[in-house]
């Protein structure tokens, strides 16, 4: 009698079996690869502002202790770390979708703002249930956030403009705009300085000082919203149709069109999904680190959000990992400058040195070329 279980070594030896064998094989490959990148580039980075505070003749050591040290010294530094990676995470996964799709896209600080101002003037002017009242400001912003993105998004994708510029002649109106209405409309009557009046209670991001009993600055469950939203992502790319589309596009907009896939709408819908989750970052700041409004409240972070997207290759988890390793630079470059004469422009050299190094694609084949000869071995 035949036994209805297959031989391990039958089975073992199908191709089939072989083939998905090689994918997985591939994709730690290709994962060792990507986290080894990450660290390198930043590990580089940070001795090159190393040797370039040395030169100077300041304190090197000091400055580097700092640097890594500082952030975790206090608890209150944490939570700004935290909460400063909360935003940098969104706006980061922000820029990656359009840039799985091939597409540059610039917008995320109009889109910050939009999603900002749409959400704190629901916190601020409308009575909702307890829940609702969080749920709702976060709602309009994802979609204040995604009807700015779609503005680009349709010019790229049916009339041909460049997405460079058309998502930063867009932010250039959206800030002004923000700032028009805050300065001679929203501006609280009762604050000498030019802000909002504060979003009410209910609709506040909870903080994480009042769950774990310690001073946490501004970290708010924002946090646990952020990694919920990366989840969501990385399902969006590696498990739907759409994500498919979107990475198809990507790879090779050519082979996406021969294949029967709507390109134009793909385009469109990165741009729109990427604009909703600045939008996000935007609630984020409005609800939780400022808890209103402010001018220049987004500062530079949009850009450092591409930075973000760079350095974790585009990957949601890469994109989470990216944003708590730079939020964390940010603030020990804080610490440096108080705690020592070097000033903050040490962080700005591990930026640029960042970037140039993210942009380098010879770096990532020299690692492939290592890993590939130690398997050869």
């Amino acid at each position: 009698m035949t036994s209805i279980l297959e031989p391990d070594a039958e089975r073992q030896g199908r191709p089939e079996t072989q083939g998905r064998r090689e994918f997985l094989a591939t994709r730690r490959r290709t994962a060792l690869v990507e986290l080894t990148m990450t660290v390198l580039t930043v590990a580089v980075a940070v001795l090159i502002a190393f040797l370039v505070v040395l030169a100077t003749g300041k304190d090197a050591t000091g400055a580097l202790n700092a640097l890594l040290t500082g952030p975790l010294e206090r608890t209150p530094r944490i939570g700004r770390w935290l909460a400063d990676a909360t935003t940098l995470a969104l706006l980061g996964l922000s820029v990656a979708i359009p840039f799985r799709a091939r597409q540059i896209s610039l917008g995320a600080e109009g889109q910050v703002y939009a999603g900002a101002l749409a959400s704190a003037l629901v916190a601020i002017h409308l009575h909702l249930p307890p829940v609702a009242a969080v749920l709702v400001p976060l709602a309009v912003a994802a979609l204040a956030g995604g009807a700015l993105g779609a503005v680009p998004g349709v010019m790229k994708a049916r009339l041909g403009a460049n997405e460079i510029v058309a998502t930063l002649m867009l932010n250039a109106v959206v800030v002004r705009v923000f700032d028009y209405l805050l300065t001679d409309h929203i501006k609280a009557p009762d604050s000498s300085a030019v802000q909002s009046a504060p979003v009410r209670p209910d609709s506040a991001l909870p903080l994480l000082s009042d769950f774990f009993g310690v001073p946490l600055d501004q970290a708010n469950i924002g946090l646990f919203g952020m990694l919920a939203v990366a989840a969501a992502v990385w399902f969006l790319l590696a498990r739907t149709p759409l994500g498919y589309r979107i990475r198809i596009t990507g790879s090779n907009p050519d082979f996406a069109r021969y294949g029967g896939l709507d390109v134009p709408r793909t385009i469109e819908w990165s741009f729109v999904i990427g604009g909703a989750l600045a939008g996000l970052a935007g609630a984020h700041l409005a609800l939780g680190v400022y808890g209103g409004l402010q001018p220049d409240m987004a500062g530079g972070l949009a850009f450092e959000g591409i930075v973000v997207a760079l350095l974790g290759r585009n990957n949601p988890v890469g994109v989470v990992a990216a944003a708590l390793l730079y939020s964390y630079l940010r603030v020990g470059g804080d610490v440096m400058e108080q705690q020592t004469d070097v000033g903050s422009e040490a962080v700005t050299i591990i930026q640029a040195v960042i970037v140039l190094l993210v942009t380098a694609r010879a770096l990532p084949e020299l690692v492939k070329r290592y890993l590939a000869r130690r398997e050869a071995r």
